[in-house]
C-alpha cells in the first residue's frame, strides 16, 4: 500500500524521523532509497541504479559512475509521519559527505548484502555512527542473490561490529526463491508477488512454523536479558507479549544497546514496507533525542526540539544550484519564515532568509516555514559554510559542527589556455565551498594551484566536475599523497630572544622551550609552567599561537608537524617593547629553530586494504603486496556458494595504492576485487627512513 503524499500540513517534531542510509558501495542505499520513494508516493517511477534514473543520484557523475558520490536529501510520508532521508555515499573517497550528514540525522538504517556481510566501509560508517550516537537499524539486502544468507550476515554483525543483532524476521525461499518473510513479532507471513507492489499477509507458512516459533523464543530470550521490563514479564508468564517487546525494541535501539535486524531484496521489492514501518516505530522522532548543548560567550546551555524555542540550526551542506546558492539546514530548535534574519554565530554576521524549501534531491518545493526537527534548503544566504550555525540574533550560540578529515592525496591542476587561471581559482573556491574536504593552495616554491583531497577517486571527480561544470580544460600532474613529520627525540630548554629594533616602539620576547615526542596521533600539546608572573598570561596564549604556526611546515620537507608536546617553562618580559604580537614570533622562531635541533621522522598515510581474489592467485596478490610495503594481517577463505575465493587484508602505505587496481586485475585475470580505508599514519620505512638531525 502506499502512501498519499499530496498532504502538505505540518506535522509536529514527534511525527518526524531525520536517517541516513549507510552501507558499503554497491550494498544496495540507493535502490532502497528509490523503493522507499516510490512506495511512499514521493515518485510515481521505481529509479534504477543501472538505468541512470534515481531521483538520489541525479548528478551526471554519479550516473555515469553508478555511485553515489554526493549526499542526498529527500522527503515522503509514511503512515502519517515525515521521514526526511538522506542518501549517502558508500564510497571511502566520500566519507566526509557521510560524517556531515550522520552529524545532523536522528537515526539510520544500515543496509548490509546479504552474502558479503560487513564489507570494511559498512564498519567504517558505523563506527562514525557510533561517534554521533546516532540509533541504527539493519536492513540485510539482495535476500535474492546466490549465496545469500541471512544468519551469516547477522553473524558478522555481531562480531565485526560489536553489537547485538535482533533478528525480528525469518525469510520465505532462498536465493532466486526469496519470497517474502514471516514477521516474528506478530507470526505472521508477508509475501510480494513476482511483478506486483503490493504485499499479502498471512499465516505463518506450515514449513516454517517449528523454525518460526524457535526464533521467536530466542528472540524473547535476549531481549530479557538486556531490557529490565521484558525480563519481569518473560519471568512471570513465560513469554514476552507482542506490544512489550515492541517497546523494547524501540528503547534499545534509542539506547544503542542492540540493533533490529530486517531483510529483504530492495530491487524487487521485497522487504521494504516492513522496513519504513520499523523506522517510525524504533528509530527517533527529533523530541525523543536529548536536546542539543552548545555555548556562546559563555556557559553551556541547552535547545530542546520545541518549534517555540529560539532557532537554532546547522549547516550540513552547501550547494551551488543553477537558481543560486543553496545552503541546507538541519533545524534543531524554534521556527524559521520566509524573510527572516538570521545570525551566522560562528562568523558574527547576519544572513537574510530568501526561500525555505523542502528538498527532493534536484527538485524543491517552496514552503513558508520551518520548525524544530526539520531539514530543509533555504536560499538567500550568502556566506555561511558547512559546519555554521544559523540562530535567532537575539539568542546566539555556536553547535558542535562536524568533523572535517584531512587530506591525503594531492595533484597540481594547471590551465591548458592563457587567461584560465582566475577561472580555475573561483571555480575550486566554491567547489572547496560545497566540499569541505577538498583544500586548495599555491605551492610556494613552484607556483602550481595544488588540489588536495580524500583519496585519487574523490580527485578524478573533482577534476571531471572542473572540466563539465566549469567548462575549464586542465592538466592534472601525478598523485601525491600528503605527509607528515614528527618528533622523534625533542630538545629542552631551548632559549630563543626574539629582539627587533628599527625605530619608534621595538619588539622584545624571551621565551625557554621543551619539546618532546607524543604518539603521532596524539596532535599538539602546549602548556606552561612558568611561575612568578615572568611571562603574563595573555603572552603564554600568543606562544602557544606562534607553536602553532611553526607546525605547518616541518623540516623535512615542508610538510605539517604532529605528535608533540611543547612546554613552555621560562621567559622574559620587557617594559616597553613587549607585545603579544612579539611572544607569537619568538613562539614561532623558537619551535621551528628546536625542530631542527632535534631528530624528526617523516610519517605517510596507511590504507587498510581488504582484496578478494581467486584462490588460485593468493601467492602473485600477496608477492605483489609485499612488493608494495604491504603488512597482511589477515587472509580468510570464503565458503559457502563463494567457495574458491579468498578474503587478504593488508596495510599498505597509500603512495603505494596508486594504479594498484589495473595491477590487481591483471594479476588475477579481472576476477579480483578490492576495497581500502583510511588506516592512520605511520613512520616511512626502507632504505630512506626520513630520520634527520
Amino acid at each position: 500500500m502506499r502512501a498519499d503524499l499530496n498532504r502538505t500540513h505540518l506535522v509536529p517534531p514527534t511525527g518526524i524521523r531525520n536517517l541516513g542510509i549507510l552501507a558499503h558501495v554497491d550494498a544496495g542505499k540507493t535502490t532502497v532509497t528509490e523503493r522507499i520513494l516510490y512506495l511512499a508516493g514521493a515518485v510515481h517511477r521505481r529509479g534504477e541504479v543501472h538505468e541512470g534514473t534515481t531521483v538520489t543520484d541525479f548528478d551526471p557523475l554519479e550516473r555515469d559512475r553508478g555511485i553515489t558520490i554526493f549526499a542526498a536529501a529527500v522527503s515522503c510520508l509514511w503512515d502519517g509521519h515525515r521521514i526526511n532521508l538522506i542518501d549517502t555515499p558508500g564510497h571511502v573517497d566520500f566519507s566526509d559527505e557521510v560524517e556531515r550528514s550522520l552529524r545532523v540525522l536522528d537515526g539510520a538504517v544500515a543496509v548490509f548484502d546479504a552474502v558479503a556481510g560487513v564489507e570494511p566501509q559498512s564498519e567504517s560508517v558505523w563506527r562514525q555512527a557510533d561517534r554521533y550516537g546516532v540509533p541504527r537499524i539493519a536492513f540485510v539486502n539482495k535476500m535474492d542473490r546466490a549465496g545469500a544468507d541471512l544468519d551469516t550476515a547477522v553473524e558478522s554483525i555481531r562480531e565485526r561490529l560489536r553489537v547485538t543483532p535482533l533478528v525480528v524476521q525469518l525469510p520465505i525461499g532462498r536465493e532466486d526463491g526469496f519470497t517474502g518473510v514471516v514477521d516474528l513479532l506478530r507470526m505472521r507471513s508477508l509475501v510480494w508477488d513476482a511483478g506486483r507492489d503490493t504485499v499479502t499477509e498471512g499465516p505463518v507458512p506450515e514449513a516454517l512454523g517449528d523454525e518460526a516459533r524457535r526464533r521467536r523464543r530466542l528472540l524473547e530470550e535476549t531481549v530479557a536479558e538486556l531490557h529490565p521490563a521484558a525480563l519481569e514479564e518473560f519471568c512471570a508468564r513465560p513469554e514476552i507479549s507482542t506490544p512489550t517487546l515492541t517497546a523494547a525494541l524501540r528503547d534499545l535501539t534509542l539506547r544503542g544497546e542492540a540493533v533490529v535486524v530486517l531483510c529483504g531484496s530492495a530491487y524487487r521489492n521485497r522487504g521494504v514496507e516492513p522496513l519504513l514501518d520499523a523506522v517510525v516505530a524504533y528509530l527517533p522522532a527529533p523530541s525523543d533525542v536529548p536536546p542539543v548543548r552548545a555555548a556562546w560567550d559563555g556557559p553551556e546551555q541547552e535547545r530542546p526540539a520545541d518549534p517555540a524555542a529560539p532557532f537554532a540550526a546547522l549547516v550540513f551542506k552547501v550547494q551551488a544550484a543553477p537558481t543560486g546558492r543553496l545552503t541546507y539546514l538541519r533545524v534543531y530548535s524554534g521556527t524559521i519564515r520566509r524573510g527572516d534574519v538570521v545570525l551566522d554565530a560562528g562568523a558574527r554576521r547576519t544572513e537574510r532568509i530568501g526561500r525555505i524549501l523542502r528538498v527532493q534531491a534536484d527538485r524543491h518545493t517552496e514552503t513558508d516555514r520551518a520548525t524544530a526537527g526539520d531539514i530543509v534548503a533555504v536560499a538567500g544566504v550568502k556566506a555561511a559554510r558547512a559546519g555554521a550555525t544559523l540562530c535567532a540574533p537575539g539568542a546566539p550560540l555556536v553547535l558542535e559542527p562536524p568533523v572535517t578529515a584531512s587530506p591525503v592525496v594531492s595533484v597540481a591542476v594547471e590551465p591548458r589556455g592563457s587567461g584560465d587561471a582566475d577561472r580555475i581559482a573561483t571555480a575550486l573556491a566554491r567547489m572547496a565551498d560545497e566540499d569541505p574536504s577538498l583544500s586548495v593552495r599555491t605551492d610556494p616554491e613552484t607556483g602550481q594551484t595544488v588540489l588536495s583531497g580524500m583519496g585519487e577517486l574523490h580527485l578524478e571527480v573533482a577534476v571531471e566536475k572542473l572540466r563539465r561544470t566549469h567548462g575549464l580544460d586542465v592538466a592534472v600532474g601525478r598523485p601525491r599523497v600528503a605527509y607528515r613529520e614528527t618528533v622523534v627525540r625533542g630538545v629542552s630548554g631551548l632559549l630563543y630572544r626574539h629582539v627587533k629594533q628599527d625605530g619608534g616602539a621595538g619588539q622584545f620576547a624571551h621565551v625557554v622551550l621543551d619539546v618532546e615526542p607524543l604518539e603521532h596521533d596524539a596532535g599538539f600539546v602546549f602548556r606552561s609552567t612558568v611561575t612568578g608572573g615572568r611571562v603574563p598570561r595573555e603572552y603564554v596564549g600568543a606562544v602557544e599561537a606562534g607553536c602553532r604556526d611553526a607546525l605547518a611546515e616541518g623540516p623535512l620537507g615542508g610538510h605539517p608537524v604532529t605528535g608533540l608536546r611543547v612546554t613552555l617553562t621560562d621567559g622574559a618580559t620587557h617594559p616597553k617593547d613587549s607585545s603579544e604580537m612579539a611572544f607569537r614570533t619568538a613562539g614561532r622562531l623558537a619551535l621551528r629553530e628546536a625542530l631542527r635541533a632535534g631528530v624528526m621522522a617523516l610519517l605517510e598515510p596507511l590504507a587498510e586494504v581488504t582484496v578478494t581474489v581467486p584462490d588460485d592467485a593468493v601467492g602473485g596478490v600477496l608477492g605483489d603486496l609485499a612488493a608494495r610495503r604491504g603488512r597482511v594481517t589477515g587472509s580468510a577463505a570464503r565458503a559457502g556458494t563463494r567457495a574458491g575465493t579468498v578474503v587478504v587484508t593488508a596495510t599498505v602505505p597509500l603512495a603505494e595504492l596508486f594504479g594498484y587496481a589495473t595491477r590487481l586485475r591483471g594479476r588475477t585475470q579481472g576476477r579480483g576485487a578490492f576495497t581500502s580505508r583510511p588506516a592512520g599514519y605511520a613512520q616511512v620505512t626502507g632504505p630512506e627512513t626520513g630520520l634527520t638531525r
